[in-house]
This record gives structure tokens, sequence and C-alpha cells, in this order.
């Protein structure tokens, strides 16, 4: 017998002799399905990490994992390998990992993502992750694997989800565009790789839509039984860290410390430059004497979007005023302007929350939600099982976070107090109500007590049962027997061996659900409608001329109202000469214009491929200026054409270009989206004022519609979607009051200038 024979039969034996003797004792109502995994030790981009868990390389994911699934009777069975994928022993060019399995509405069948191969020493060559469907799950089946056609190839495709209609959400590192020379993308915090967002693919047709265009990523999704997708995503918008790194190194006069720098744009012809300018957010750390305070946002919340990518928004709009425990003023010379902190805000929710990942439904209580809420590095996004009640009918101000086990296991400790049970991750609820979670007893921070080339991880990840004690859950009975292989392979430069237990990830289980209902666009809200009926626009032609130019509409009723929770920036407003919301003592802030900002991949970083964003003036859309700006109505309305499957993000600014009021998040809209927004932060249940959402039909979307019939429509060729002959547009004199010089526009697209009781036409086609 050959030594290679001879570890193939011991590693047999292993495998054998594990599951022979340590069968789980506990039954359940349907099987669940999971993945193996090779342990990692390592918790910075790697398959357990809580972002940039994409990655092909092995150094970020050994092979020799695989898709398993444990019957009722805790009997398992090894999926992939009984579909011919796999090897033990020597990961090879046959080699195999696993990860996010997906059932399927009918309970027959499951969507994954799977990474074929792994190098040889020195070899560099790109593996990535790609979509695959797999059949034949009963006991008695032979399954079959094929590969989901039409995915982006060449690329990371991860975290697949059926939809209704069966389609495909996942997330991608795919550029936004497609272009290579933007890949990859890098995330806003480390200028790490970094999914670029949610997708969505027909195999059918290969048509690939981007339902959220994410800087820093998106995690996880899934489609709620009320047909919402929901996902994680992380959220960091705030300036360059190592950019500000670099700046305070060469203004000490050293040299640059990551060497950042920007690209004059993001074409393939684009050069670098010497230079690596932001205008948006504030800075990290405000100058001395500024009236800023430091900005730094940086957290992990819980998202929606319908299925055809309109109305993506945190989950029923809940946010750091619902979640977190404490964040600052965003200026530090008006008093009336407060720090947020939790236990003085008079919120309704008294459980804090950091993070939530990993989140998955309650099959017994439709829109409870469980996930994890774990730090972002050292235990691979394992931590506290929290949960929420969040249905569509549930208001962000009443949601209440449920601390399902103690919160102590929300993070590590070298000296754990009685109550911390372990960490955990992946939690889901049976449709038996049983809770099930993978679970390692570890508490402290994850290392490597190996070596470099025989790592050993702290964490032993299995499935387990979880049981109620006290007020608090801990884990309780294995589910599954442990699963151990001897692997070796090139990471590439060093051979690399691991012997033991495989961590058991991402259980789902494998049953028949009610397809939920394909939620999309909804239709234009009373006041909007009034606004087109009497425009005499043809709205199936406007929105043809979105969709084809890549254009989605943003419409907001009085951007001068705002939840009344927010009190940490400005809430005074007002439009000069118009509408205004106070309330109480206070500075009065006037606000003329609504400035929106598209993230650009400029940024790069030392010899690195790939950019960051950056935030830059909206210029993909008609109405842009190079300044991104459009006025506000006199009502305190705002619309605007804005690009679409591009992030976006905006503010708030006087007459001068000055922010006053800033938005926290990048927003993505789809082709032919017209996006209604009431105020400028949405209202939970009331404004600053105390009154209820504003209903005034918007008159700045009248404006827009005039300006796209009058202006757009005349262009030649006749753009597509545009009215053969566009209504005409009759301007009245009006009596100026005196020698004041106003301009009287809506957003900047037509107005009348008005001059010592005279008039003069102006007609503007860039909006400013």
């Amino acid at each position: 017998m050959t030594k290679r024979q001879l570890l193939w039969l011991c590693l047999l034996l292993s495998v054998t002799f594990s599951r022979a003797t340590t069968l789980a004792q506990t039954t359940t109502t349907n099987p669940i399905l999971f993945v193996t995994q090779v342990p990692i030790p390592a918790d910075f981009t790697t398959i357990g990490s809580t972002f940039g868990n994409h990655l092909g390389n092995p150094q970020a994911v050994a092979r020799g994992g695989d898709l398993w699934i444990r019957y009722p009777d805790g009997t398992t069975k090894n999926l992939t390998a009984a579909a011919g994928y796999g090897v033990d022993g020597y990961q090879d060019a046959n080699s195999i990992a696993v990860r996010d399995p997906a059932v399927h509405w009918s309970g027959t069948k499951a969507i994954f993502s799977m990474i074929i191969g792994s190098p040889g020493q020195y070899e560099y060559d790109a593996f990535y992750w790609q979509l695959y469907e797999i059949t034949g799950l009963d006991s008695a089946d032979s399954p079959s694997i094929t590969h989901v056609p039409n995915q982006p190839a060449n690329f990371n495709n991860i975290s697949p989800t059926y939809l209704s209609d069966d389609t495909i959400a996942f997330t991608s590192d795919r550029p936004r565009n497609g272009a290579r020379h933007l890949y990859p993308q890098l995330d806003e915090y480390e200028e790490a790789p970094t999914v670029s967002g949610l997708w969505r693919l027909d195999p059918a047709t290969g048509a690939l839509n981007l339902f959220d265009h994410a800087p820093s990523g998106v995690f996880e999704p899934f489609v709620d039984s009320f047909g919402r997708i929901i996902f994680t995503r992380w959220d960091h918008l705030q300036r360059d860290q190592q950019a500000d790194a670099d700046n305070a190194a060469e203004a000490a006069g050293n040299p640059c410390i990551y060497c950042t720098y920007d690209w004059t744009s993001e074409s393939a012809d684009s050069t670098k430059l010497t230079t690596r300018s932001e205008i948006f957010p504030e800075p990290r750390t405000a100058p001395a004497g500024s009236t800023l305070n430091d900005h730094r946002f940086n957290h992990f919340f819980p998202w929606m979007v319908n299925q055809d990518g309109s109305e993506l928004e945190t989950l029923n709009h809940i946010g750091r005023h619902e979640l977190h425990f404490y964040f600052n003023r965003s200026f530090n010379n008006d008093n009336a302007l407060t720090e947020f902190i939790d236990a003085t805000s008079g919120r309704t929710n008294p459980n804090s929350i950091l993070n939530f990942f990993q989140i998955s439904e309650d099959p017994t209580q439709s829109g409870r939600y469980v996930g994890i809420d774990a730090p972002e590095f050292q235990t691979h996004a394992a931590g506290q099982i929290v949960a929420m009640q969040a249905a569509p009918t549930d208001n962000a101000d009443e949601i209440v976070v449920e601390y399902v086990t103690h919160p102590d296991t929300a993070d590590v400790a070298e000296n754990p107090s009685a109550d911390h049970s372990g960490l955990y991750r992946d939690p889901i609820v049976l449709a038996d109500g049983t809770l099930v979670a993978v679970h390692t007893a570890e508490t402290r921070a994850d290392e490597n007590d190996g070596s470099f080339t025989h790592p050993q991880s702290r964490y032993d990840f299995h499935l387990k049962t979880l049981t109620q004690s006290g007020a608090v859950w801990v884990a309780d009975q294995l589910l599954t027997p442990s699963i151990s292989k001897t692997v070796t392979y090139y990471d590439p430069d060093s051979f690399i061996t691991y012997s033991g237990a495989l961590w058991q990830l991402q259980p789902v289980e494998v049953v028949a659900r009610t397809t939920p209902p394909a939620t999309s666009e909804p239709a234009l809200p009373a006041p909007e409608q009034a606004i087109v009926d009497s425009s005499g626009v043809n709205w199936a032609n406007f929105k043809a001329y979105l969709e084809a130019n890549d254009l989605a509409v943003v419409v907001s009723r009085d951007v001068t109202t705002r939840d009344d929770a927010d009190v940490q920036q400005p809430y005074n407003l007002r439009v000069p000469n118009g509408v205004q919301t106070i309330n109480g003592t206070g500075t009065l802030y006037d606000v003329s214009f609504m400035q929106f900002y598209q993230a650009d991949q400029l940024r790069g970083i030392g010899d690195d491929v790939g950019r960051r964003v950056v935030a830059r003036a909206m210029h993909d859309a008609p109405n842009a200026d190079g300044t991104g700006r459009v006025a506000l109505g006199l009502d305190g309305s705002m619309a605007a054409f804005v690009s679409a499957e591009r992030a976006l993000t905006w503010q708030l600014t006087d007459a001068n270009g000055a922010g006053v009021v800033r938005e926290r998040y990048w927003l993505t809209f789809q082709p032919g989206e017209v996006r209604v927004c009431t105020s400028c932060h949405g209202l939970n249940a009331t404004d600053q004022a105390g009154a209820t959402i504003p209903t005034n039909p918007p008159q700045a979307l009248a404006d827009l519609l005039t300006y796209w019939q009058t202006d757009i429509c005349a262009q030649q060729p006749t753009p597509t979607g545009c009215a053969t002959t566009p209504t005409a547009v009759t301007l009245q004199q009006t009596e100026a009051q005196d020698n004041t010089l106003v301009l009287a526009l809506s957003i900047g697209l037509i107005g009348v200038l008005l001059i010592g009781g005279g008039y003069i036409k102006l007609r503007l086609s860039r909006g400013d």
C-alpha cells in the first residue's frame, strides 16, 4: 500500500468512526441543509468574516468542505460527494468549498455557491465562487448538481436566494457596470475587496439587474413571507481613513502611509492624480475651530427592497435612533441639537444592538426576524442571538429588540461571566418552533493555536438546538455529528495541512413554503398622482423615458419636515420666503437646495488593483450642472432626475451651498423608478412639530414634468418615451413686490426672474 493510499484509508476510517460514534439523538420534523468548512483561524476578509468573506483564494477559504443534509432521524449525507464533487486529502483541481444554501419554495431543490479547484504551489490563478442548483434531496435520491446558466463569469457570486418568480437574487463582486478595470470594488473602511451589491439574475434570459449598489457590501439576502428581500448591509458612509492618514503624514513632511490617490474618472483611459479629494460627508476629524463635530459611521443594519429593486430602505425605516446606544450631534454650536443616548431618548426599544447579521424569519411568527449581533472581528461573525418583530405594519418607533441569548454573548471574553454561554451564528427557527444555531463554547477571540502550516482554530462550530434557561436561551444538544477531515493544500506558497473537525455552518430547513407575493414598485400616492393628472404627461411614456436612459426620479413633498426623534441634525428648517417647520428654540436654518452625490469609483491605494468609491457631485442625470444641486420649491418640495443603478446620497444646503442636513446612507434607485419620500428624514409617526406626514401635492414634481416636456422632449432626435408634440407651457407675468432679485424656481428647471416689476423668461436645462 502506498503512502497516499494509507492516508486515504486513515481518513476514511476517521470520518466513518466519527459519524458512527457521535450521531445526534435529537429528531426534527424536516431535513436540514448545512455546509462544512475547513477552519480558517484568521478573521479578516476570510470565509467566516463579517465582511470581505467572498474571496476565493486559499488563505480566505480552504478547500475541503461540502454541502450536507441532516435527515429527521439524525442521519446525514454528503450531498456534494454523492453528486461527484470534491476530493479528500490533497486539494487539487477537483477540490471544492461550499457556502450559502437556500431552499426553493417547493422544498425539492436548493441553490448554493461553490468554488471548484485550488492552486498548486506558486500558482496565483484566480478562483471564483459560482452559483449551483441541486436536486435529489431525499435520502433515497441520487443528488444532481448543475451550474446556474447566464450568471456573471469570472466574478464571485454568493448568497443566492430564490425570488417568487424563480429568478435569483444574490450578491456579487462584479463591478456596478461590469468594467474589469474597476475590479474589485474596495470597501469604505479598510479599502479591502467587497461585493458590489445586491443583484438579480434571470437564468433563462441572462437579464441582470443591480438592486443595491452598496459601496461597502451587502450580505445574505432572503425573501420573507411578505415578499420583501431582507438582507444585512454594511453602512460606512464616511471619509477615507487611509487618505486621512496619508494627508496627516504628508502634512508632517513624511512619506505617505497607504499612498492613496484619485483617478481622473471611472473610464478605462483615466489617469492617476497626485491628489486625493473628498467633499462629502463631514470630516472624520473636524478641523480646529469648526462648528462641525467629527463624523464616524459604521454599522451592519437590516435592509429591505422589493423584488423589482424598488423602495430600497432600512427594514421598516429602522435606524440608529431605534437600535444604537449613542451617537453625536452634527453641529457643536447649536444647543438645541443633542447627543443621542438611548437611556434618555424616550424610545420604546430598551435593548441596543450594534449590528444585525445572518437574518432569517421565524416561520412560526411572520415578521419576526432572528439574527446575530456580533463584533466586526475576532469571532467569525459569531455573537449574541437577537430578534425583532418587524412586519410591514410594524412602526419602527415601536420595534423592540429581543435578547434571545444573554447580552454577554455579543462579544468575546477572556474571563467570561457565568452568563456567557459561548458564541452563536446562523440562527434559524424550524417549522416546529425549535431554535437551532451554530455554536462554539469558546468565549475568547479566535487565534491560531497551531502553526502557520498546521493551523488550528479555537472555535468548534457545530449545529445545536437551544433551550431556555431563565430569561435567555443557551446551547443544548448537538444536531449533527462531528465531521472530521485531513486535507492538504498550497496557500499557494506554503504547504498547509489541517486534520480535525470541520466547521458546520449555515443551516437551512428543507421544507415547502408558500410562495410569497412578488413585491414591486407601488402606485403613485394621491398627491403625486394629482400632479401627474393635471400635467397632461403620458405616465407610461415618461417611465419608458426613464428606463431607456437609466434614470429614476426622486420626489419629496416637504423637506423641512423631519422625524421627531432626530434632534442630532438641524430640525428648525425654512425655505427662504417659503414654508418652514420649527419646534421650540434653537437656530433656524435656511435651506435652498438639495444636493446629490453619486458614488464614483475613483480612489486607488498603493499598487493594489481595484477602487474605493468617493462621493462626487451627481453628473449622470439631465438636471446635473456640476454641483448636483436642485432648488427647493417654496412649498418645501423637491423633484429631480437621478442616475439609476448607482449609489447616491444627498444633503440639504443653504443658498451658498453649505451643508445643513446630511443623508447618512447610500441609496440606489431602479431605471424607471419614481420614489416618493414625504419628508427629508422620513417620519415614523410625527415630525419635529408634532404633525403627521405632509400631504401637499409637490409643486416641484409639476415643474420637473414641465421641464421634461418642453426641454428634454424638444431635443432631436426625440428621446424614447417623449410625446410626439410636447405640451406648450405659458408663463404668466407676475408683479414684483420690490426690486429684490427673486428666483422663483421649484427645482431650477423652468422659472421666472423678477426684476423691478418686469419679468424675464428663464429656461434652465442644467438645474441651478
